[in-house]
């Protein structure tokens, strides 16, 4: 009998393509694997016609518990050479990741734990059920979250990161609302399936190059000085101004009609 594929892909009519950890029986644990699917999934939407949003979920009990057991265990007899491939294999999974174009929503139930919580880190938003549970365990096996760091700490700040790296402590779902990991925290899975179907409504009304340059520019005045962030964010504006979508954009409201990319 054939394995069930470890990740599932299913994209609908509207252009919501889902991405499933499929691996139940092992709380959707990462092993090469998995991150290799990820990573080529990841890559092919990067460039797919018609997928407006991104949305990831686990099937079964949980999120993703982090690395498998099987793959700890191996990983154990690595050399250096080895833990670096291994390691730079889930670096650029995480990258493609948060550097798609289309918005991405984390759909978190269960635990979301190590490599599951950078998971979450690197998506856009993030959707929790109050039965979540987060945390950075790396610690407690003698190892950190070096691989995930970025995204984490771009998602609950360093002084957050001070505890929860050091610790090892889990959390739930209410604190990882309060830190910003999270978005919205809903009582069950049919409350998350609802606010996700809200929040993709809210987003396949925006314009996707205007989304696709959001993104972009959230990333830019992140991380730039502020002398290049004022000369380089009136150029942006006044590019996105002269585009088609802007013009139907404003043309649309003044018409008080929906723009031609706007569902329903």
């Amino acid at each position: 009998m054939n394995e069930p594929d470890p990740v599932l892909l299913d994209t609908t009519r509207e252009g919501v393509a889902v991405i499933t950890l499929n691996r139940p029986e092992l709380h959707n644990a990462f092993n090469p694997d998995v991150i290799e699917m990820l990573s080529d999934i990841f890559e092919d939407l990067r460039g797919a016609d018609g997928v407006r949003v991104v949305m990831i979920a686990g099937e079964g009990k949980s999120f993703s518990a982090g690395a498998d057991l099987t793959w700890m265990r191996a990983a154990a007899d690595y050399t250096r050479a080895d833990n670096r491939e291994d390691a730079g294999a889930l670096a650029d999974m995480l990258r493609r990741l948060n550097t798609l174009p289309q918005p991405t929503i984390a759909l978190v139930h269960g635990p979301a734990i190590a490599g599951g919580m950078g998971i979450v880190s690197a998506c856009d938003i993030a959707i929790a059920t109050r039965q979540a549970l987060f945390g950075l365990s790396e610690v407690r096996l003698g190892i950190i979250p070096a691989v995930i760091s970025p995204y984490v700490l771009e998602a609950i700040g360093p002084r957050a990161a001070r505890r929860y790296f050091l610790t090892g402590e889990r959390f739930d779902a209410e604190e990882a609302f309060r830190l910003g990991l999270v978005h919205a925290v809903v009582e069950d899975r049919n409350a998350m399936a609802a606010e996700a179907e809200k929040i993709v409504a809210a987003i396949l009304d925006g314009a996707p190059g205007a989304i696709r340059e959001a993104k972009e520019l959230i990333e830019y005045v992140s991380f730039s000085p502020i002398e290049d962030v004022m000369d380089e964010t009136a150029r942006m504006i006044a590019d996105r101004r002269s585009t088609s979508e802007a013009k139907e954009g404003l043309s649309a409201f003044l018409e008080k009609r929906k723009p031609s990319w706007a569902k329903g």
